[in-house]
């Protein structure tokens, strides 16, 4: 697998707009990620090369954010807030009916490939504990529910 041409093509873009490669990391992590789902060895030895840092750099980068993925993902990633307003207002609640329903628990994606779901810190919605963000576009939603998620989850397993 080579880079394709218009990623490389990003990434120096971003090298030169950025302020220099290191600079660039985080943004060139998320380009990959936004063309390919996640960030697989291979891609960020390759990205690594064009930037002109070692993998190992790159990597530091890429395990210091929990939004970047270094393995696949589901299409729905579910990020759950596991932080304190969340917690206080019911997030274990709504993490034990998505393992319930989805069969699956913090870092797993569901065998059909359809739903992943993390835990992070937090997620902005302290106003709607508990809250999650969902989806490819990122959308806040809560209070969360067991008929609000019945509504995200749709027809799953």
């Amino acid at each position: 697998m080579t880079l394709p041409a218009d990623l490389e093509t990003r990434i120096r873009h971003l090298v030169a707009h950025e302020g220099g490669p290191r600079a660039a990391m985080l943004e060139t992590l998320r380009s990959v990620q936004a063309a390919e789902g996640w960030v697989s060895d291979e891609r960020l030895a390759q990205v690594a090369a064009v930037l002109g840092v070692t993998p190992a750099e790159l990597d530091g980068v890429a395990s210091f954010y929990s939004l970047i993925f270094r393995r696949p993902v589901g299409r729905t990633v579910i990020l759950l807030c596991d932080g304190a307003s969340c917690g206080l207002n019911g997030a274990d609640a709504i993490r034990d009916a998505i393992r319930d329903r989805l069969g699956i628990g913090y870092g797993q994606t569901t065998p059909d490939g359809r739903f992943t779901l993390i835990n992070s810190a937090c997620v902005g919605g302290c106003d709607r504990a508990p809250a999650a963000v969902v989806g490819p576009d990122r959308t806040l939603v809560g209070p969360l529910t067991p008929a609000l998620l019945e509504e995200l989850i749709g027809g799953a397993p």
